[in-house]
């Protein structure tokens, strides 16, 4: 589904970051990637999200190179095909939950029925991870371990094929990353969502079908 083929990158301050790396994902594949802070984690799951450009190197989903769409198509695919969580909800304290939840369906026009299934959508999500007790309220008055499922159902609204999460579990406490880390594992499961996580946690890489050590640019198992 997703191929990264010989992906460089270098930035001025820290030299090579990425070199000739390499990484294929199918539908459901579960990875976990690994490594010490500053050895590209980050960078790297930016550039598989489309939120960054390798210096070289080209990035395949299901066969066509995206670094040759435009910047409208490049958003456009990135909201269709990847859900993204980071280590911080990233929530708006002035919206509700389920107003930050459906926020990703603003960014391309829609009808109204198809605005109105994903609401029906939304309402699912939310009582699959626990939350549906928590749509009305905001950001600010939800737990954090609360706040990272409502991210989950954000970054799931549109039925992505690919979902990034980028130390989902950084912020949270022991309890919490456990049971996030659990939930994670079974909607890549019961979605069929290929699941790819960069962490320092030991125990959420166990968790992946795959886990590889990211080392001196290269990915190593």
């Amino acid at each position: 589904m997703l191929r990264l083929e010989n992906i460089s990158k270098a930035f001025p301050q820290r030299g090579i970051v990425l070199d000739n790396l390499n990484l294929e994902t199918g539908i459901g594949d579960s990875i976990a990637i690994t490594g010490p802070s500053g050895s590209g984690k980050t960078t790297l799951m930016n550039i598989i999200g489309a939120l960054d450009r390798p210096d070289s190197g080209d990035i395949k989903f299901k066969g066509n190179s995206i670094l040759k769409l435009s910047p409208n198509e490049l958003s456009g695919y990135r909201n269709r095909n990847i859900g993204f969580v980071f280590q911080d909800h990233l929530l708006l304290n002035h919206l509700t939950i389920k107003e930050n939840v459906l926020l990703p369906l603003l960014a391309e026009k829609i009808s109204e029925e198809e605005y109105s299934n994903f609401e029906k959508y939304c309402d699912t999500l939310m009582e699959r991870v626990g939350i549906s007790g928590l749509k009305d309220k905001f950001p600010f008055q939800v737990s954090g371990g609360e706040a990272q499922r409502a991210t989950i159902v954000r970054a799931l609204i549109r039925k992505p094929s690919l979902l990034l999460a980028d130390e989902p579990t950084g912020s949270l406490d022991s309890k919490n990353a456990e049971n996030l880390g659990r939930l994670l594992v079974e909607l890549n499961r019961e979605f069929k969502i290929a699941l790819i996580i960069a962490t320092h946690s030991e125990d959420m890489a166990l968790r992946m079908a795959l886990h590889l050590k990211l080392d001196e640019g290269k990915l190593k198992v």
